[in-house]
């Protein structure tokens, strides 16, 4: 098991300078980036920054949420409610009416999709052969593990079947 808390996490400019993101855990392959969780802060309306290859699962963990615009697509991003969509896609937030954390879980395309959900209490275990990552929202602490994990209160969880 791994436990990571604010100290190990990276703080670092957006991809399109926009913005800061705090890269809480990333894993790289001979094709680039395979997993990354991090969170940002969506302040003002704007765009969001491209990731060919990457498939991505955003859950506001703050604030009022937003909206979510690109070609042919319409997403609105609630607190606690995890919405998926393409990280090549250009997107960008709308009706940003107040500041919102987000925490995002990518991976690259053609491994298999994270289920991502958010929990109150009890367990969550690792898929077969995969992983579970899991933030605490009181702390932002997160671990990763194999096995199962106890959640410690208000979490989300990333199962990862990688």
């Amino acid at each position: 098991m791994i436990h990571l808390t604010r100290a190990d996490y990276r703080v670092m400019p957006w991809a399109n300078g926009k913005g800061q993101t705090v890269e809480m855990l990333r894993e790289d392959g001979p094709e680039g980036m395979r997993l990354r969780l991090s969170m940002a802060a969506v302040v003002e309306p704007g765009e969001f920054s491209i990731f060919p290859g990457i498939e991505r699962v955003l859950t506001v963990i703050d604030g009022p949420g937003f909206d979510l615009h690109g070609d042919g697509l319409l997403l609105r991003c609630d607190p606690l409610l995890p919405v998926a969509f393409p990280g090549d896609v250009p997107i960008r937030a709308e009706r940003v009416s107040a500041p919102s954390m987000d925490f995002n879980v990518m991976v690259a395309r053609g491994l298999p999709a994270p289920q991502v959900q958010v929990l109150r209490q009890g367990k969550v275990a690792a898929p077969q052969g995969g992983r579970v990552c899991l933030l605490a929202l009181d702390s932002g602490d997160l671990w990763v593990s194999d096995a199962e994990l106890s959640v410690p209160g208000l979490s989300i969880a990333a199962q990862l079947a990688f």
